[in-house]
């Protein structure tokens, strides 16, 4: 019996195997293929720098060349099939790039709400998982002959302006946020095998946060940057997708930073992300990059100049047709050596044999089909991520969760209150279902449903007497506002924080005209400035929920009736509506510059007044804390051995490289506890202000985060580990990353405080 199970179950594995292989056929080393079965490159057991370089041994020039763009030209003769590298998973996979076609035993995939949303949730766990799942379905549908394996997310570029089209895309302002969530979603897409499940990309590289502001676009901006911002902010999450998440590719970006194209920079690319961060991967440019810093910015005076400025700068594949074209002129006139490409190819031809595309149909993750994707556990982890990153800006009167007794009808009004491709944002592809705000309400109440505006822009009050006398006869009403990627999106950045059009006298008069409380929710990707809505006593409750995705509509609704406890906290500071007179997108300065009127940018440079703080969210519960232990003296050695040229010491800050980090992490144990009457999920966050005595001008930083889940009376000891080189330092003008001397203040939530000391320690470091 178990020699006839036995053989069953290898035919079933050998059926399934053969027919996902003949859905796809081997990308390259088909056993089918006498001549090239028995070639070096082919052999699985070989190491993958031999098999690359047999490889490169046996291509012509030109071959080389038409590998180096991302619709790579098949090597018939060699029996490789043409690859298109470029794909797109930002929050599922998508079909914004040429990689990935829907259709067939592939009609969707699942659509987890967009960057910000989940951003918004502060937990390592949720984005990891997002990632393993957005992967099973990106390999399912390679497997289908659907989709590729290179995929180029995720955005990591900090939102340092309000109005930028792209905030969405990404994590928020801060730079420690963003580089957790870099590397918990790189981690959940590559997968923790010894190969790559799939190949996930950091991008745009680097101080890329303009799309087009004011007559300037992406295409011909000079970021100018200071030392001491690139390595404070910009180059954070980076540094941390290379080093740490040990992500397969990054993407630099169209602009320039201080008067150089980023992907023709070489001490950007080869010298910072290949050597010393060490990337293991290769870098791509963005689309048309290389062309648009020849045709568009001039930067060199031939277009063989670019190639070989770009390729000898690190780049190793170019999204477009550039480097196909002229390559080879770079190579025959002698601006570009042989070596070069050979180099750029070999990181290309490395990362796909990681993938397993030479292994023949050998690969790992066959086993994956249409049925991996959309599935339920997928559509729920997508339902969670969007409940999760739901926060709570306003409850007056504890006006939520609302009861299904107390409101049975209830007043559904407002442009994105039926919405559906709305909720998914950008860089998404074909959600598996849809529930709209208005389709999730609905399972808990009566509903009256009216637009009130024709679209999100709101460009008329024709439709507003209608919503007033909905308000009026129902119980309770529920304004769904906010913007769409018409007011933001890629390409498109905004000029106000107000919401558009007439949306405001929308809420306010409906508000003014219901018979029952009120509660505004807001979609939208960037801040808005709601001080209106904010202090009108008659709106009872505000929510932001981002951009939802699929499942959007049900979370709302779950959390309006309390069936869950939101505990999102906002990834980025809202700002009044006239912060953007005092600040053009163009400047790129982060820190606040009293002398000419700059008030700074982010929470932690920022001295203005806002409309809702950097980490801001509510709960239907109360969390108290209590530090059960921290340090209150840190030792900090340094090397006696170094020299002082380099300043070691400057300001009583000992610089970052000179000390021993490893001896320098802190431990804090603290006590959480739910001291409400409902469970709920907290976010446990703290941050660090930095001495006094120090010129520095941030204001306070998160260090730490740390997501717990309690029932009402329910405690838990969380223990933080607190790198203090990485955290606990500041950046000089110079971009050096230091340590300063004093009295470090954590607060810890909202009721903690706790000075840790920090002296330079007694000895020396051995070199």
């Amino acid at each position: 019996m178990y020699k006839t199970s036995s053989f069953f179950l290898f035919v079933l594995v050998f059926v399934l195997v053969f027919r996902l292989s003949e859905s796809r056929p081997p990308f390259a080393c088909d056993p089918a293929n006498g001549m090239t079965k028995n070639l070096v490159f082919c052999k699985v057991s070989l190491p993958i720098t031999k098999r690359v370089n047999d490889l490169i041994g046996r291509l012509t020039l030109q071959e080389k060349i038409k590998l180096l763009v991302n619709n790579a030209a098949p090597v018939e003769r060699l029996g490789i099939n043409g690859y298109e590298w470029w794909s797109e998973a930002l929050h599922g996979v998508s079909n914004t790039g040429p990689g990935v076609r829907f259709g067939g035993e592939y009609p969707g995939a699942t659509s987890f709400p967009q960057v910000i949303s989940t951003a918004a949730s502060f937990n390592d766990s949720l984005w990891q998982a997002i990632g393993q799942a957005v992967s099973d379905e990106a390999r399912a549908m390679y497997n289908g002959g659907r989709a590729g394996l290179t995929y180029w997310s995720p955005n990591v570029n900090i939102f340092r302006d309000p109005r930028w089209g792209r905030g969405q895309e990404t994590p928020g302002e801060d730079p420690m946020l963003t580089a957790r969530y870099a590397i918990s979603y790189v981690k959940g897409l590559q997968g923790d095998g010894t190969g790559l499940k799939v190949a996930a990309c950091c991008k745009h590289y680097t101080a890329y946060d303009l799309d087009h502001w004011n007559g300037v676009d992406r295409f011909h901006f000079n970021a100018k940057v200071s030392k001491q911002d690139l390595e404070e902010t910009y180059n954070v999450p980076f540094k941390a997708c290379v080093s740490e998440g040990r992500v397969a590719s990054v993407m630099c970006s169209y602009n320039q930073v201080n008067g150089k194209p980023t992907c023709a920079d070489s001490n950007l690319l080869r010298d910072t992300i290949r050597g010393q961060w060490r990337l293991n991967g290769y870098i791509v440019s963005d689309c048309d990059s290389v062309g648009v810093l020849f045709n568009e910015q001039h930067f060199t005076s031939t277009p063989e100049d670019a190639a070989a400025i770009t390729i000898k700068a690190g780049l190793d594949l170019d999204c477009g047709p550039f480097l196909a074209i002229h390559t080879e002129g770079a190579v025959r006139s002698g601006k570009l050596q042989v070596g070069d490409v050979n180099g750029a190819l070999a990181n290309l031809l490395k990362v796909q044999m990681r993938l397993g595309m030479f292994d023949g149909p050998k690969q790992a993750y066959l086993n994956l089909g249409p049925r991996d994707v959309c599935t339920e556990a997928h559509q729920q982890l997508a339902l969670e991520a969007a409940r999760q990153g739901i926060v709570l800006l306003k409850n007056r009167n504890r006006a939520l969760p609302m009861s299904t007794r107390q409101y049975r009808t209830v007043a559904v009004i407002g442009p994105n209150s039926d919405a559906t491709v709305t909720m998914i944002g950008n860089y998404a592809g074909t959600p598996c279902k849809y529930t709209t705000p208005l389709q999730g309400i609905m399972r808990y109440a009566k509903t009256t449903h009216v637009q009130g505006c024709a679209s999100v822009t709101c460009l008329d009050n024709k439709m507003f007497g209608q919503a007033e006398a909905a308000a009026r006869q129902a119980d309770a009403t529920i304004l769904v506002m906010g913007l769409n990627q018409e007011v933001e999106s890629e390409a498109r950045d905004r000029t106000e924080l107000s919401l558009p059009g007439h949306q405001q006298e929308l809420v306010s008069r409906v508000a003014k005209a219901s018979r029952g409380p009120v509660v505004m929710v807001l979609l939208c990707g960037g801040p808005i400035d709601i001080t209106f809505a904010k202090s009108d006593p008659r709106i009872a409750a505000i929510l932001w929920a981002g951009y939802p995705g699929q499942a959007g509509g049900t979370a709302i609704a779950d959390v309006l009736f309390g069936t869950i406890n939101p505990g999102g906290k906002l990834p980025n500071t809202w700002y009044p509506k006239d912060y953007v007179s005092k600040m053009p997108m163009t400047d790129m300065a982060m820190h606040a510059d009293p002398a000419r009127g700059y008030p700074g940018r982010t929470y932690r440079f920022y001295t203005g007044s806002v409309v809702f703080p950097f980490g801001f969210g509510l709960s239907y519960t109360q969390f108290r804390h209590i530090l059960a232990h921290a340090p209150t003296t840190v030792s900090v050695p340094y090397n006696l051995l170094k020299t002082y040229k380099n300043n070691t010491l400057l300001g009583n800050a000992i610089r970052v490289s000179h000390t021993n980090c490893d001896t320098v992490t802190l431990g804090l144990h603290i006590e959480v506890e739910n001291i409400g009457e409902v469970d709920g999920t907290h976010t446990l966050m703290i941050f660090g202000i930095i001495p006094s005595s120090t010129k520095h001008t941030v204001e306070k930083r998160l260090i730490a985060f740390k997501k717990i889940h309690l029932v009402t009376g329910g405690k838990q000891r969380v223990e933080i580990a607190i790198d203090a080189c990485k955290h606990m330092s500041i950046v000089d003008g110079f971009g050096i990353r230091r340590i300063p001397m004093g009295d470090h203040i954590l607060h810890i939530g909202d009721d903690l405080k706790h000075t840790i000391t920090f002296h330079i320690g007694v000895g020396e470091i051995k070199s």
